[in-house]
């Protein structure tokens, strides 16, 4: 994988937060009891995060203290949990133009927390606790319009913008700094078994509403466009498009995941 992010200092992401979450709550009173308890009242990033998640995807059978407790001894256990989480919320700032600080990121937007529930239940599938970790996926689909198997992998710095839609099979791998618009498949061809899901390698960009179908291999900071149906392996530093995708070009940019440029056109009349 190519990991091209400044590792963020987990104290000083802290103290950015909260000072954002008191700023917000000056200028809007009726938000400070709610940034309160989420932000505000914890000590940390770990407790900020499992109180948030658990909130939103608990329901009336499975009470929210109960799902705190999970993300709780996850993120003590493994506290990569959390730097991927300070990474990814890293990636939406620097890649989305409608977002300038890390509290909205934290707070509201779906894409970020689903992948957080994703990161638990993929931690607790790879600790035999399938059945809890197919129950977190089943919430992550019903709350956020996420679904993820919990096998999957995905690395750091990943952004998933807007996020509904989203789908992504068991044998999938999506690597380091990737950017995946709505409605994105990452699924299989049929009802074979074994490895039967895309690779998605690091510094890509995936247009919203592209299926990417099978074990193929979408190569590094390569760009499929809006809607294409990929169904064969994508050279590194490309930009495929169309259905079925075919080249176009090449980003014209080094690292496609960051730019978020969404004209394919430009790819292709650039490398003419």
């Amino acid at each position: 994988m190519i990991d091209t992010k400044i590792h963020p200092d987990a104290q000083a992401f802290w103290l950015t937060l909260k000072k954002e979450a008191k700023q917000v709550s000056r200028r809007e009173p009726l938000l400070a009891s709610y940034l309160h308890a989420c932000v505000l009242s914890h000590h940390n990033l770990e407790t900020s995060l499992s109180f948030i998640l658990s909130n939103k995807i608990s329901d009336d059978v499975m009470p929210a203290i109960t799902v705190s407790e999970i993300f709780d001894e996850a993120y003590l256990l493994n506290p990569e949990m959390v730097e991927a989480a300070m990474l990814d919320a890293q990636a939406i700032v620097q890649r989305d133009p409608a977002v300038d600080k890390y509290l909205p990121v934290l707070t509201y937007f779906k894409g970020f927390q689903a992948l957080q529930v994703h990161r638990l239940a993929h931690y607790l599938w790879q600790n035999g606790r399938k059945e809890l970790a197919i129950f977190l996926q089943s919430r992550n689909s019903e709350v956020f319009s996420v679904d993820i198997h919990p096998a999957a992998k995905i690395g750091k710095g990943v952004m998933f913008d807007h996020a509904t839609g989203i789908v992504i099979g068991e044998t999938a791998v999506v690597e380091d700094n990737v950017s995946i618009l709505q409605e994105v498949t990452l699924g299989g061809t049929g009802s074979e078994s074994g490895d039967r899901h895309p690779k998605i390698r690091a510094g890509v960009m995936i247009g919203s509403g592209a299926k990417i179908l099978g074990n193929i291999t979408v190569g590094y900071r390569s760009k499929v466009g809006a809607g294409s149906v990929v169904l064969n392996d994508v050279p590194d530093c490309v930009t495929v498009v169309g259905v079925p995708a075919k080249v176009v070009g090449k980003p014209n940019c080094d690292m496609p995941c960051d730019s978020m440029h969404q004209n394919v056109l430009e790819d292709g009349e650039k490398n003419d």
